[in-house]
C-alpha cells in the first residue's frame, strides 16, 4: 500500500510472467519502496532502487537504456515491465513572456494541457489532473465537452516532469494542480502525485512550493487537511454569494459558502497553512465595489489571502476581461477593509492562455511527436 492507502497494482510482472501480455505499468506512479521491494525479491542490492530513482529524477533520463550503471540484464527488465513516459506532444506554445503550454495526447485516451509559467528565479508548473472537467464553470474552456477520465497519478507527475525539462539549466520550482479537471474530485490519484512530487526521492519539490486548487468539495478538503500536508489549498470562489456562484458554477448548486468557509477553517486548524481563495473577475459580473465588499465578508471568516485573475476571454463564451481600472478599485475595496489582496499577473496573453483552449482548437487526430492555468 501507499502511504495514502493506494494499492500499488503496478509493479511489472517478473520475466517469467512478460509474455503473458499484461501492458507495461507506469513508472512514475510508483514510490521507492514500492520499487525496493520489488528489486530485492529480483536478487538485486538494496541500492539499486535509489540508483533508478535517481536517474530518472535527477539526472532526467528519457529511458531505462539511460542508466549506464545499472546491469544491462536490469536495464532490459525495467525496459520490459515499465513505460517511464507515455504522452506524445501534439502541441507547443511559446508566449513572448516566455510562458510555455504543452498539450500532451495520451494513449489511454484524451489530451491535456500543462504550462511552464517563468517569474525571476521563479519556475511553475500548472499541471491538469482530468481529461476535461465535471465543474462546468460557465466562464471557462476546461469543461466544454464535459469529463472524458481520470488521470492517473503517473500522468499527473508526467506533465511535471516534462515542464522540469524544459527548465534546464534551471530548477523547476513551484507546482500548481490548476490545470484541466478538478483535482478534489481525482483525489486519491491527486495525492499520490503530490506525494512524489515532494518526496525527496522524487521530484524533491517542497511542500509549501506545491498548491492544490479546487472548486470547493467540503468533504475532499477535510479529507486533505487530515493528510497533514504542507501545502496551499486554493479554493476556486469566484463570486461573493450563493446566488451567483450558483449561476457561475453548475456543481455548486449543492454546496454554500457556508460549507466552503467551515471546511476552509478546518483545513488551517489541521495544518496552519493559510486558504488562498482564488477569484476570477468577470466584467460586470462580479467585479463591482458591492460584491468586492461581500466578498470582504466571506475573508474575515477565516485565515486566507485573495488572489484576484482577470479574465483571460475564451472564443463563443460572452464573458469579458475587466479593464485595469476596474481591477484595481476591486482590489482597493479589499484591501481598504482589511483583506490580503493580490492581482495575478496574467501569462501567456498572446498564445491560447485560457485553460483548455489549446486543447479546443487541437481535438484528436491532429500531427503527434515524440518526448525526446495561466
Amino acid at each position: 500500500m501507499s502511504a495514502t492507502g493506494a494499492p500499488y497494482s503496478l509493479i511489472p510482472p517478473g520475466p517469467s510472467d512478460q509474455t503473458n501480455g499484461q501492458a507495461p505499468s507506469q513508472f512514475l506512479g510508483i514510490r521507492l519502496s514500492a520499487l525496493d521491494d520489488w528489486l530485492r525479491g529480483a536478487g538485486e542490492p538494496d541500492y539499486r532502487a535509489r540508483q533508478v530513482f535517481e536517474w530518472v529524477y535527477r539526472h532526467g533520463a528519457a529511458g531505462f537504456g539511460e542508466m549506464t550503471n545499472l546491469p544491462k540484464r536490469l536495464r532490459s527488465r525495467l525496459a520490459a515491465g515499465f513505460d517511464l513516459y507515455r504522452a506524445k506532444v501534439v502541441g507547443d506554445q511559446e508566449a513572448g513572456d516566455g510562458t510555455r503550454k504543452l498539450l500532451l495526447g495520451w494513449p489511454a485516451g484524451g489530451r491535456t494541457e500543462c504550462v511552464l509559467i517563468p517569474e525571476g528565479a521563479r519556475r511553475t508548473a500548472c499541471i491538469s489532473t482530468q481529461v476535461g472537467c465535471p465543474v462546468g464553470c460557465v466562464f471557462c474552456a476546461s469543461g466544454i465537452g464535459g469529463l472524458e477520465r481520470n488521470l492517473s497519478a503517473a500522468e499527473i507527475v508526467e506533465q511535471a516532469m516534462r515542464l522540469a525539462a524544459l527548465c534546464e539549466p534551471e530548477r523547476l520550482s513551484n507546482v500548481v494542480f490548476m490545470g484541466l479537471g478538478e483535482p478534489l474530485a481525482n483525489y486519491q490519484a491527486t495525492v499520490s502525485a503530490v506525494g512524489i512530487i515532494n518526496a525527496p526521492w522524487g521530484m524533491n519539490i517542497g511542500a509549501r512550493r506545491i498548491t492544490v486548487s479546487t472548486v470547493g468539495l467540503p468533504g475532499r478538503m477535510r479529507q486533505l487537511a487530515d493528510e497533514e500536508l504542507q501545502i496551499t489549498l486554493a479554493l476556486s470562489l469566484h463570486a461573493p454569494n450563493d446566488e451567483l456562484r450558483r449561476q457561475l458554477i453548475p456543481w455548486a448548486r449543492s454546496i454554500t459558502i457556508d460549507q466552503l468557509v467551515e471546511a476552509a477553517r478546518y483545513y488551517f486548524e489541521r495544518t496552519g497553512r493559510e486558504v488562498t481563495l482564488e477569484y476570477v473577475l468577470l466584467s460586470e459580473v462580479n467585479d463591482r465595489p458591492s460584491q468586492a465588499a461581500e466578498l470582504a465578508r466571506i475573508a474575515h471568516r477565516m485565515r486566507c489571502n485573495v488572489n484576484l485573475i482577470r479574465y483571460n476571454p475564451v472564443e463563443g463564451l460572452p464573458y469579458l476581461r475587466p479593464s485595469a481600472a476596474r481591477t484595481e478599485a476591486f482590489q482597493k475595496a479589499l484591501r481598504s477593509r482589511g483583506v490580503n489582496a493580490h492581482v495575478r499577473k496574467s501569462r501567456g496573453l498572446d498564445i491560447d492562455a485560457a485553460c483548455g483552449q489549446l486543447r479546443r482548437k487541437q481535438p484528436d487526430g491532429g500531427p503527434e511527436r515524440d518526448h525526446g492555468t495561466t
